[in-house]
């Protein structure tokens, strides 16, 4: 086996992905999988702009791991990457901090026997895109081998995927419609067949971003009050903050108050669902839109077509919706009435379903409220394309995500042009010349069988 690493750090958190595959690979697809995982304890290495030192040292528990996961003797030539997505905020506030943690956490991972191969700051249409590539690649829908080891293009279409990180959330999807606006078009070449993709990142739409953004309008509407009420929040919750942590983000900073950032403030839960939803909704701009048809914001979208997988924070609301709540969900109706049954829960109701979620158990009302309105008014899934999104963390063993992709595409496992048929027809002749050994033994054994009953009927 070959082995290769992808560290993966988010705005929220950074997660190790080691994949594996056979040395003899020739191209194929389906074949690198994933041999591990390892989640870095603590934040996103953004995080440490005042301490840049400290993110290289979060990452060593994670780089001793892979010490043992991947054989000494392997470890020179496996490659090692570390990507952080732009759309980490912590990154785009401050670039030159950035840089600086970067290149700290690189003097660490050169420190380790691995090919350490550079670290990139990734943009959100690659977080799309190579997220998309992960998918397809995954679930064989590029190429695959035939069971006579000829190349097949399957004539299943391309799945489309969407992404819901900490700071950003990502649509990519193959489209034969006219895409109007060339930033959201990329061309992609793989195995000699030519994709059109439609994809678009929006910042600040993360998990974490719209948490913010949402206390950010409700502390606005009450004024910046000492004490402020949470539709989204359960009854019996609350919560003291302090303004710093919701304005140090680009995506709250034109909203920052001219209080002192040091203040606090007492945010209770009310538990109002409709209050909650119409609050979650101001977040999008539906109205202007300079094309012929837009999602939110005034970005183009053509209209959604095909099945789609819906992974990260999608994968984690709905899980909690249909697992923890026990509501299924196929349509929107569902999901919107599930909401409503969340937003309508207590804290204590809550907790007694879900101990072990305390931490992020506040938000679900929110966060379920956002997926149900980007999902349906954002990205206009409706009763009949909605049942086509699966809700899924990984394809088979490996997890769905931008990290995968990423590799692929450096180490250069998928072609532009279809691969050599030249080893296929080497298995091919090999299976032909199995058959007709075989055809040739059952002849022979059929003709001996024959010549033994006309010798017992010639001697009676």
């Amino acid at each position: 086996l070959q082995f290769g690493i992808v560290l993966d750090a988010g705005s929220s958190h950074t997660a190790m992905f080691i994949y594996k595959w056979p040395a003899d690979k020739e191209n194929d697809t389906g074949v690198v999988s994933e041999h591990s995982v390892c989640d870095v304890e603590g934040p996103g290495i953004s995080s440490y702009s005042s301490n840049p030192s400290a993110a290289g040292t979060s990452l060593e528990p994670c780089l001793n791991q892979a010490l043992g996961d991947v054989p000494k003797e392997k470890q020179a030539g496996t490659p090692l990457y570390l990507a952080q997505p732009c759309h980490s905020a912590h990154s785009i506030t401050n670039m030159q901090a950035s840089d600086t943690v970067l290149k700290a956490v690189a003097a660490t991972l050169k420190s380790y026997p691995f090919d350490f191969r550079g670290a990139k700051i990734l943009s959100g249409e690659e977080e799309g895109v190579f997220g998309w590539v992960t998918a397809n690649y995954l679930l064989e829908n590029f190429i695959k081998r035939g069971w006579l080891g000829e190349w097949i293009q399957p004539q299943k279409k391309t799945l489309g995927a969407m992404d819901f990180g900490g700071a950003s959330t990502q649509i990519t999807f193959e489209t034969g419609d006219t895409i109007e606006d060339p930033r959201n078009e990329v061309m992609l070449k793989l195995y000699g067949q030519v994709y059109k993709v439609y994809t678009h990142s929006f910042l600040c739409y993360g998990r974490d971003q719209v948490l913010r953004r949402l206390l950010s309008k409700l502390l606005q509407a009450e004024s910046y009050k000492a004490t402020v009420s949470h539709p989204c929040w359960p009854t019996d919750y609350r919560k003291s903050l302090v303004l710093s942590n919701i304005y140090d983000s680009p995506c709250t900073e034109k909203e920052r108050p001219s209080l002192t950032l040091n203040s606090t403030v007492t945010v209770v839960g009310t538990g109002n669902g409709s209050l909650c939803a119409l609050y979650v909704k101001k977040l999008f701009d539906f109205t202007s839109c300079s094309f012929s048809r837009c999602s939110f914001d005034g970005i183009f979208q053509p209209e959604v077509s095909g099945n789609f997988i819906a992974f990260s924070a999608f994968f984690y609301t709905l899980d909690f919706i249909q697992t923890v709540m026990g509501i299924p969900v196929r349509l929107p109706g569902d999901l919107r009435d599930a909401t409503k049954t969340i937003c309508a829960m207590s804290w204590s109701e809550l907790l007694q379903k879900a101990p072990k979620l305390e931490k992020r158990l506040p938000d679900y009302c929110a966060v379920s409220t956002f997926v149900y309105l980007l999902t349906t008014k954002g990205y206009n899934f409706n009763n009949h394309s909605f049942p086509n999104i699966a809700f899924q963390k990984k394809a088979g063993e490996t997890s769905i995500g931008w990290a995968l992709g990423y590799m692929l595409n450096l180490t250069n496992m998928i072609p532009a042009e279809k691969p050599s048929s030249h080893k296929s027809m080497l298995y091919n002749y090999w299976v032909i010349l199995i058959l007709l050994f075989v055809f040739t033994t059952l002849t022979s054994l059929v003709t001996a069988v024959c010549l033994l009953r006309r010798s017992k009927s010639s001697a009676i």
